[in-house]
């Protein structure tokens, strides 16, 4: 009579990491070269605007890293928009412009931070859409229907 091998497998237990000895409190600021999560990192629309009460382009290019060209291109704008000031105080230059940002500072915790946000902004496309980009619909004048779309997104609805 032949016995069959009994097949046993054995059951590793996962270790316990070990602990830190040093704890930080929940106060502490956030350790050197940690990212930073949530908005803690995107610059607020606040901070972005002057004492005129005007998104300041110059403030909006320097927190993305990019020149005054590159911002106004990237909100739909010509650039005698941002270098004339009579234009950079019109209303569709100020308007375009916070478009811009507040869709940023919305989809910044999904990204992961204002640099990917941005980089959302300007190259992913959204399926609903018809694969346009979020840029090429604030440029079009659409940023309100956007808008809708990360709201239904936030509250848990489908892409």
């Amino acid at each position: 009579m032949t016995e069959k091998p009994v097949m046993r497998t054995a059951m590793r237990r996962a270790k316990p990491l070990p602990v830190r000895a040093e704890r930080r409190s929940a106060g502490a600021p956030p350790r050197v070269g940690r990212r930073l999560r949530g908005n803690q990192n995107v610059p607020s629309i606040a901070s972005l605007i002057g004492a005129s009460g005007l998104v300041e382009m110059d403030r909006v290019a320097a927190s993305f890293g990019m020149s005054k060209l590159q911002a106004a291109e990237t909100s739909g704008l010509g650039p005698q928009a941002l270098y004339r000031s009579d234009r950079s105080r019109a209303a569709k230059t100020q308007s375009r412009v916070k478009e811009m940002l507040e869709i940023i500072s919305r989809n910044s915790d999904w990204a992961g931070g204002k640099e990917c946000a941005m980089a959302w902004y300007r190259a992913q496309p959204i399926a609903a859409f018809g694969g346009r980009t979020a840029e090429s619909l604030v440029k079009s004048g659409q940023a309100s229907v956007l808008r809708d779309y990360l709201d239904h997104i936030a509250i848990g609805g489908f892409a």
